[in-house]
């Protein structure tokens, strides 16, 4: 297994998540200061505030941004004049908050959630990701899933991915030209006790995926390949691993999102955001 090492190109956020590189810079969600941010160098700017954690982010082809806010279940789309709209009402399918989004060229975007009430101690009980189709119509994912988190398409442009953060796995559907989701099923299975988070693709159909929950040598980032090998690993020097995504000007820089805090601190609103680079040898797609 191939070990690379990352440096910290930024620090002093709440909790981040859901990085995206788009238009040259990298956008983020920060869940306890509820805004979303770009990060352009050393320069931080608030693209958007809300009253509620903020966490998948995308984009449309009309220069329009889309955030789900995790309490409410709502998918709300940002103009380019700034003017805020409910795009998509989630709370028919999602159970418990509503989390990670990816939207596609083609204007479909899929939101997972957790599927039960972390919070409130309840166990792991499996759920569906909604599929937001481009004219705006909201429907479940045929497939069980258990807290399905970071998403992908790999590069054959029709194997849809997805972390089950609590069933240790990444798992795959089918992707139709329509952008239905059909044939579901176990992609990678995981070491025992891992937690797959946010995730990204590279060129070469390996999936880069955080390890959350876990500051100790296990909570890192990991290359996974389909069948379950793991070929490379980022450490997160004792902080948690959220989320990753391949960006910069030639889409090799691998960007790591990482978080300092713990369950208790977590519930509690606690946490310093870091972000990373790696060069990890790949590049994104």
């Amino acid at each position: 297994m191939k070990q690379h090492q990352s440096q910290e190109i930024s620090t002093g956020h709440g909790f981040l998540e859901s990085p995206r590189w788009h238009d040259g810079k990298l956008w983020l969600s920060d869940f306890f200061r509820q805004h979303v941010i770009t990060l352009d160098g050393e320069t931080v700017e608030e693209q958007i505030k809300v009253d509620d954690s903020p966490s998948g982010l995308g984009f449309l082809a009309d220069g329009s941004f889309l955030v789900v806010t995790m309490h409410d279940r709502l998918v709300l789309r940002i103009a380019p004049d700034g003017q805020v709209t409910e795009y998509a009402d989630l709370s028919s399918i999602a159970v418990g908050a509503a989390n990670d989004m990816l939207v596609t060229a083609s204007g479909d975007a899929y939101v997972g959630n957790f599927g039960f009430d972390v919070g409130g101690g309840e166990e792991p009980r499996p759920t569906h990701l909604a599929h937001i189709t481009p004219d705006g119509t909201v429907r479940p994912v045929p497939g069980d899933v258990t807290c399905p988190n970071g998403m992908g398409i790999l590069p054959d442009g029709r194997t849809f991915v997805v972390a089950e953060t609590f069933a240790q796995r990444i798992s795959a559907f089918d992707r139709a030209d329509d952008g239905s989701l059909t044939n579901y099923r176990t992609w990678a299975p995981l070491p025992e006790g891992f937690s797959p988070d946010g995730l990204c693709v590279d060129a070469d159909g390996g999936v880069w995926f955080a390890n959350v929950f876990d500051d100790g040598p296990d909570g890192a980032f990991y290359r996974v390949e389909e069948g379950g090998e793991i070929t490379d690993t980022i450490p997160a020097d004792g902080t948690w691993a959220v989320a990753c995504a391949f960006g910069g000007p030639d889409n090799a820089t691998l960007y790591l999102v990482c978080n300092t805090t713990s369950l208790e601190d977590f519930f509690q609103g606690i946490s310093e955001g870091h972000v990373h680079t790696a060069d990890v040898g790949r590049r994104g797609i």
